[in-house]
């Protein structure tokens, strides 16, 4: 875990992801820090330390999911992202909001769960091969009943294994496939308390169906280390760290937190739907405990990253209660011509690397001119200022448009060289954007 970064490190971490939001960066990265400074407490006063909750403010597409998203695969913390406007009041039909919870645990008991797979890969790797070999020598056990000599024709198998040389050989593997049942949809959505019952029950009770194959030796291999990590995994620990690890670390992300405030400014009575939703939210937020399939949960250190254009409503038009527990407010910056050329090409894991290593992948070279650069996120600007602005997602269908006759023709033929530059940038884009009627449509 890196739970112990500081906060410069983790913003000098997320840089490397996501351009630009230093505000934004330095709110998240103060709150996972205080995370750890809480933990390093007396038991009494770590009891009374809330985390900061946070709500990051601005318009789509200019990072606040992302930022969310990054900090915590950066902490390997357990993580949920959930639209707001997806739950409703108690008693109409929709999610149940303590489904978050829920979630979060699953997501939780993943983690762990990968990580115990992880540590215990060295030795269900020599346990799924004394498991191959066993497969693949049956069929000479006639030859040989000498246990000297078969041992030898046994590592002399192995050494074929390890070397590669053995990859297309087919064996017949028995290994057993879980069933299963049919989807069950229950009044008001079956995401409550009694669905997840349900859902227990019937993998508690499903039963195993033995399959038997001839696989190559390179899928059976996959199967087999599957299951024997899974040997290697304790459920009652991994489910009591799961809900450990929930509750100390789980990051909560609610988007479109917006979406279900009510705009006073416009009058007219309150929207009671969204009140309800707000004051269901309140209780998991503030601190609760909620019963899941692994235990129970309490949500009182969880931190929860909320998010919303708010171009209508106000963080203010959240109900009083909920609003204290948001303290933390960011507005993030809009996105411009200078940020997308930046977005395009400093990222670790930028557009332009994408899309150059999918097709070197058929053996084609893409290069990418600064002034080619340039003009995309020139255009990728104006578009935005025409049409509705989507922040930095614009790019996304600018390039898919850019590299379409690429992306179609790769693969066939000779491997080519392609440089973007802003002469092709504007030969196949500039009508397009200039044509706002069509560009509502394409662009």
């Amino acid at each position: 875990m890196s739970l112990d970064l500081t906060p410069r490190q983790i913003v000098d971490a997320l840089d490397a992801f996501i351009v630009g939001q230093p505000a934004a960066k330095r709110a998240v990265a103060i709150a996972i820090r205080n995370r750890w400074r809480r933990k390093q407490l007396d038991p009494e006063l770590r009891e009374e330390v809330a985390p900061k909750n946070i709500i990051l403010i601005g318009p789509t597409g200019v990072g606040k999911t992302e930022i969310a998203r990054r900090l915590a695969r950066l902490v390997r913390s357990p993580f949920v992202k959930v639209e707001a406007s997806k739950f409703t009041e108690v008693g109409y039909v929709g999610r149940d909001v303590e489904a978050i919870v829920r979630d979060l645990a699953e997501a939780a008991l993943d983690m762990v769960k990968q990580e115990q797979r992880e540590a215990a890969r060295e030795e269900a790797s020599a346990s799924a091969e004394e498991r191959l070999l066993d497969l693949l020598l049956p069929a000479l056990e006639g030859e040989t009943s000498d246990a000297e000599r078969r041992e030898r024709l046994r590592d002399r198998f192995r050494e074929k294994l390890r070397a590669g040389e053995l990859e297309d050989r087919e064996v017949e593997l028995t290994y057993e496939s879980s069933a299963s049942p049919a989807a069950v949809t229950l009044p008001g959505g079956g995401s409550g308390a009694m669905g997840f019952d349900i859902q227990s029950l019937f993998e508690r009770f499903g039963k195993k169906k033995s399959v038997t194959r001839n696989l190559p030796v390179s899928e059976a291999r996959e199967i087999l280390l599957g299951e024997e990590a899974e040997k290697q995994i304790d459920p009652d620990k991994a489910q009591a760290e799961a809900v450990r690890r929930a509750e100390a670390d789980g990051i909560v992300f609610l988007d479109e937190i917006d979406k279900i405030c009510t705009d006073r400014e416009r009058g007219g009575a309150p929207d009671v739907s969204r009140q309800g939703v707000q004051r269901d939210l309140l209780p998991i937020v503030e601190g609760t405990t909620v019963q899941t399939r692994y235990g129970q949960v309490k949500t009182d250190h969880v931190l929860f990253v909320a998010a919303g254009a708010f171009h209508v409503a106000k963080p203010s038009d959240l109900i009083p209660e909920l609003q204290g527990r948001f303290p933390i407010r960011v507005e993030l910056d809009a996105l411009g011509e200078e940020e997308f050329r930046r977005i395009l090409s400093e990222p670790q894991a930028s557009l332009t690397k994408q899309y150059a290593a999918l097709l070197a992948a058929e053996g084609w070279t893409l290069e990418w001119a600064e002034d080619g650069i340039a003009a995309l996120a020139k255009l990728a600007c104006q578009v935005n200022e025409g049409t509705a602005n989507i922040g930095a997602r614009r790019l996304h269908t600018l390039l898919e448009k850019l590299l379409e006759p690429e992306l179609f023709e790769a693969g066939e033929g000779e491997p080519k060289t392609i440089k973007i530059d802003a002469p092709l940038v504007q030969a196949r884009l500039s009508d397009l954007a200039a044509d706002e009627d069509l560009s509502r449509y394409i662009l």
